[in-house]
């Protein structure tokens, strides 16, 4: 996988390209508050917070937040754009989080577990932040269990490199239950339209998917093109949903 620089790439239209309706962040709340715990509040991280689409929604839903986010820029723009009373973000990564030790009741990491570049010294350090009982809400997509975007056919191999950039579900779950992790729950998740088809394209063409680094320009050119032509024929037509994998681990 090549690594994303997202103080160089993606920050200035990663809000914009990854946005969610009102509708669709609703659904995650829901599922989200259907694997925590009943009591409120609940002291959360959002890790790999990014643009933060997510962290007022959970400081509203749960209670305190705090987003460990490695880019500058990507924080910056958090911080411009959902400022919340409830809501911090700080510089950090999965690997290395400055926050004390059993001092969240949970973590969220929403499709930014392929970007950890250490993955088990992350689940250790997840499992150092969280108080025994706390639950790790993993949104991911696992070699295995792939989602399959609509709009993933018209590029050459498209499927084949998307899912190249994820491991499969039973070595994730190995490495975090290795140590001190319990499987919760998995399930899927399956967010109402994201609008037209012709919605879609142009949110795509800012190119904001990790998918999109890993292409060259020859086969972006032909997956763009065939994409363009696909969404002429009926560009008002809805965008086909898909049910997307959440896996819940609780510290032991």
């Amino acid at each position: 996988m090549r690594s994303i620089d997202y103080d160089t790439e993606q920050y200035q239209d990663y809000a914009r390209g990854r946005a969610l309706a009102q509708q669709q962040l609703q659904v995650w709340m829901s599922a989200f508050e259907a694997v925590l715990p009943e009591r409120r509040p609940l002291a959360g991280l959002d890790i790999g917070s990014g643009t933060g689409r997510f962290s007022p929604a959970l400081a509203e839903a749960f209670g305190p937040v705090t987003g460990i986010e490695p880019s500058v820029r990507m924080r910056e723009v958090a911080q411009t754009q959902s400022q919340h009373p409830g809501v911090r973000y700080l510089a950090g990564a999965a690997e290395d989080m400055p926050v004390p030790s059993n001092s969240a009741d949970y973590a969220l990491m929403f499709l930014s577990w392929h970007h950890v570049q250490d993955k088990p010294r992350a689940a250790r350090e997840l499992a150092r932040v969280l108080r025994p009982g706390g639950r790790l809400l993993l949104r991911a997509n696992f070699s295995d269990h792939h989602p399959r975007p609509w709009w993933l056919q018209h590029f050459p191999n498209g499927y084949e490199v998307d899912a190249s950039l994820f491991q499969p579900l039973h070595e994730v779950i190995a490495m975090f239950t290795s140590v001190g992790w319990r499987v919760a729950s998995f399930g899927t998740v399956t967010e109402p339209s994201s609008g037209t088809c012709g919605d879609m394209l142009e949110r795509l063409r800012l190119r904001t998917l990790s998918f999109f680094g890993q292409l060259g320009p020859d086969d972006l050119e032909v997956g763009f093109r065939r994409l363009e032509q696909a969404v002429a024929a009926d560009p008002g037509a809805p965008a086909p949903v898909f049910a997307e994998p959440l896996l819940t681990l609780e510290l032991r």
